[in-house]
């Protein structure tokens, strides 16, 4: 009995303390947010105040997984994620009981059944296609679906192992970002696209001016295939990349060739690169080095801002054109920036791939520039418009990620990625197993070609590069649709005629 009461005794004490403690911390909370200047809601209104922030942060979690609709959510819906998420773990695609998705909106796709499709004897398979016909070691590239540009430092040396490994299972080429040529790129033996950004990361010299000699150790290793000039990319164009402080570890900044744990910012174009001349030289000057094929990555502002460019590329000779152009959304991508450079900068992809690719085919140059769409090109559907609309190649980031496991938490440019993914926290990156995630990687690049392709035979034709603007129509305002080729024409060549 003496025993029970002690008991009860303590337990009494106890709970006496902790409301004593609470109402100590309280009052401490209470005279902070009277006496603090930085917050008026605080000020105005202590203690209860500090929820708002926590809820405000909740908010994002809750809408993503409560409360929005299917095809509700930006950057990227739960139908969207959810077809890579099914496609990385191999597992079927198929749905029921009708489309979720709003076939009435302007600007939807809708590709055009073919009366008589071509029987399971009649499909051809992807041949790969050549770039840099002109270069000393042309590439054959075996895939019209690759891997776009996402820099080790950006990114986690995990992810860019899995990225790695699964491009070379898939057979689909590694676009390395502008941070530079990092091991863990080598790792899988995949095809590697060499991504010179203005800082140089990787081929620079102290001055930050580019360095011949490390063109060429880069252009030395056999699986990198080509080298992109990053004029400017959707998530910020006209601006730099930006690497955080806290991301630049020592090994990072040995491989870009900059300061460890400072901020990394690249200038916003090329120094020394001050026209379309300036540019063509550059081009010029690297494929040399390298012997290896050369092109631009670029977000278009207007039409009338690269109709020079041709221009100059006629007087000089098609042998000075680069050897491909990427053509990046203003959607935003992976990469930090300010919100009105993601929001308010740079065409969309689905204005921007069309305009780019007429801009070409005017000048004569279909057979000897190649296009590359990337934006926000996640899923079949989207993969297929761009190669309706004149594109030969197509590249994801975000749609890679997702296939690593990315669940859109927005804290890329944080370093608290949950998922490993854009994080050098050596605690959360141990939930990134490459060995798992890289046939992930593999899985989702399968999934979209084979998927790419399975319209491709809907629409008529044997393999998905033989699809043109016709096969795919556009709804308008009033909820009709007409044929993509009577809003936007293919200006020359024989397709032309066949719209």
């Amino acid at each position: 009995m003496d025993l029970a009461l002690r008991i009860i005794e303590i337990m009494a004490l106890t709970f006496a303390f902790g409301i004593g403690f609470s109402v100590l911390v309280l009052i401490a909370l209470f005279v902070l947010d009277k006496c603090q200047t930085g917050d008026a809601i605080r000020r105005n209104y202590p203690v209860i105040g500090r929820f708002r922030h926590l809820f405000t942060g909740l908010g994002e979690f809750f809408r993503q997984y409560f409360f929005a609709m299917d095809r509700e959510e930006l950057p990227f819906n739960r139908a969207q994620r959810d077809w890579v998420s099914h496609a990385a773990s191999g597992s079927g695609n198929t749905i029921a009981f009708g489309s979720t998705r709003q076939l009435g909106v302007p600007g939807t796709p809708i590709f055009a059944n073919a009366a008589f499709p071509p029987l399971d004897d009649q499909f051809a398979s992807t041949e790969p296609m050549q770039i840099g016909p002109t270069a000393a070691i042309p590439y054959n590239a075996p895939s019209f679906f690759n891997v776009s540009g996402m820099s080790y430092g950006a990114i986690s040396r995990p992810a860019v192992e899995a990225l790695s490994r699964g491009a070379a299972d898939a057979g689909v080429w590694l676009n390395t970002g502008e941070g530079g040529l990092s091991p863990f790129h080598l790792l899988g033996s995949c095809d590697i696209v060499f991504q010179i950004g203005t800082a140089k990361y990787g081929v620079r010299d102290l001055e930050g001016n580019l360095d011949d000699a490390k063109l060429r150790e880069v252009a030395a290793h056999p699986q990198v295939r080509m080298f992109e000039v990053k004029l400017a990319q959707g998530a910020k164009p006209g601006k730099g990349g930006i690497l955080p402080a806290e991301k630049v570890t020592a090994e990072i900044a040995g491989i870009r060739g900059i300061p460890q744990g400072q901020d990394s910012i690249s200038p916003n174009r090329h120094a020394g690169v001050d026209d379309n001349g300036d540019l063509l030289d550059l081009l010029a000057h690297i494929r040399s080095v390298t012997g290896k094929p050369v092109g631009i990555k670029t977000v278009l502002g207007s039409t009338e801002a690269w109709e020079p460019f041709f221009a100059l590329i006629a007087a000089r000779g098609a042998e000075h054109a680069p050897d491909f152009i990427t053509v990046d959304g203003g959607e935003g991508g992976t990469g930090a920036a300010p919100m009105p450079l993601m929001d308010l900068v740079g065409m969309s992809i689905r204005e921007a791939l069309p305009r780019m690719v007429d801009l070409r085919d005017a000048h004569g140059l279909k057979d000897r520039i190649r296009i590359v769409a990337s934006a926000k090109l996640v899923n079949p559907g989207d993969v297929a418009w761009a190669l309706c609309a004149g594109a030969d190649f197509v590249t994801s980031a975000r749609g890679f990620m997702f296939s690593l496991g990315c669940i859109q938490a927005l804290k890329c440019n944080r370093n608290t990625c949950p998922t490993g993914i854009t994080t050098h926290d050596p605690h959360l990156q141990r939930g990134l197993v490459a060995e798992d995630k890289y046939r992930k990687v593999a899985n989702y690049a399968r999934s979209v070609i084979r998927e790419v392709e399975t319209i491709a035979h809907s629409v008529g034709v044997a393999e998905p590069r033989l699809m043109r603007r016709r096969h795919v129509r556009l709804v308008l305002s009033d909820g009709t649709s007409v044929p993509f080729n009577r809003i936007r024409p293919s200006v020359t060549g024989p397709d032309a005629a066949a719209e």
